[in-house]
């Protein structure tokens, strides 16, 4: 594994007991993220998505393997590593500028600075009209990307995001991915998206890894070698498509 990727996952193993017994729910997970790369993670329900994400975030520090930022141990990388999840989180008490400055709480910044970059996110992901209001006032694409501001405020090297469109109709999926791919373009950060949805993967993905269940390990990785930006009925798609849904089926 090289020591100049942005993510390096090596080995990664995840038990838990359950009912007397140990259940295996990760296996010798290892792949990396470049720096400015996306990379989507498919897989059935079951098969440990959400809890590999849970790991680099360092919600979950109980694993075997290891989990490292630009070669740092992913415990010690702090900010470096934000996380937006299917369900915004925000803070219903607070505005749209509160909720993205909770992030920047310990940052090492003046107050003034804070408020300047809590602004520029706020612009960023075209907010700029709502950041007095209140997540009742925020439409669900509204505030999806008010959660989105609140991950990048602190400038992170790596965003996670576990199903973030998941929740919210299919066109505002479609128009939050072209949103997601804008912001990316402006801000150059390695991204590791779950989702169910293959085409999702694909539109954004420099890489897609299908994982198969009981336990959750790689089955396949898929290169998607496609300039930007991508037409989401570009036949190259369609192809790679019916290959994700053959792998995805298999490993259920």
């Amino acid at each position: 594994m090289s020591s100049t990727a942005s993510l390096t996952i090596d080995r990664v193993g995840k038990a838990f007991r359950l009912n007397g017994a140990e259940r295996e729910i990760l296996r010798d997970i290892s792949f990396e993220v470049g720096k400015g790369e996306i990379v989507g993670v498919l897989g059935a329900s079951g098969c440990g998505k959400s809890t590999l994400l849970r790991l680099i975030v360092g919600l979950d520090s109980d694993y075997s393997g290891r989990i490292a930022v630009a070669g740092v141990a992913a415990t010690d990388a702090g900010r470096k590593i934000a996380m937006v999840f299917q369900d915004h989180r925000l803070f219903p008490w607070l505005t749209v500028a509160g909720n993205v400055g909770l992030a920047l709480d310990t940052a090492p910044l003046s107050r003034a600075e804070k408020h300047e970059r809590v602004r520029a996110y706020v612009d960023l992901v075209g907010l700029t009209d709502f950041i007095d209001a209140y997540p009742r006032q925020l439409s669900g694409g509204m505030a999806q990307r008010a959660a989105i501001a609140r991950a990048l405020v602190s400038e992170p090297d790596i965003l996670l995001m576990d199903e973030p469109f998941g929740a919210l109709d299919s066109l505002l999926r479609l128009r939050l991915q072209d949103e997601l791919l804008r912001i990316w373009q402006h801000r150059a950060v390695s991204i590791v998206v779950v989702t169910h949805d293959i085409e999702e993967a694909l539109y954004l993905g420099d890489r897609v890894i299908v994982l198969e269940a009981n336990p959750g390990r790689i089955r396949s990785v898929i290169d998607v070698d496609m300039d930007r930006p991508r037409r989401r009925d570009d036949p190259r798609i369609n192809t790679l498509k019916r290959a994700c849904f053959d792998l995805v089926a298999g490993a259920a």
